[in-house]
């Protein structure tokens, strides 16, 4: 199992997408980041089916990224599936929505979310934010092994 700690951002905003990896290198996180643009892409990603059947590597992300209005599957649809298998059912998830609806963020911890962020509207507030979950998540917490 390979050491490197990788982030599986799922994030279909293309606007999100770039501002969520430029707060990640201006806090000099150089980790790797995949990026896929809907649930089904995130189904297949981890469990290595589909578009993603031929991927190297073994190894899950250190921690996912899961936006919650997704293409194809929604985040929370995505989010239930990861946690019915044994595979990624320790996969930490970080829900990372513009929702502000008190379901979505309730069904999210229900479901498994370790984490509940709302994507800030201000740039510098979004950056921030984004910036705090990867020094956390990559550098601080201690993910399962």
């Amino acid at each position: 199992m390979s050491n490197a700690k990788t982030i599986l951002l799922v994030e279909d905003n293309p606007q999100d997408e770039m501002l969520t990896l430029r707060a990640l290198r201006k806090v000099n996180l150089a980790n790797q980041v995949d990026i896929v643009r809907d649930g089904q892409q995130a189904l297949d990603f981890l469990f290595k089916t589909g578009e993603f059947a031929d991927r190297e590597g073994a190894d899950l992300p250190t921690v996912m990224l899961l936006d919650i209005g997704l293409p194809r599957l929604s985040g929370l649809e995505v989010l239930e599936r990861i946690r019915a298998d044994s595979l990624t059912a320790l996969l930490p998830v970080v829900i990372l929505t513009s929702s502000d609806e008190e379901r979505d963020r309730i069904q999210s911890y229900q479901i498994g979310a370790n984490s509940f962020v709302r994507k800030p509207v201000d740039f510098g507030e979004f950056a921030e934010t984004v910036a705090r979950l990867g020094v956390y998540w990559l550098a601080t917490n201690e993910p399962p092994r």
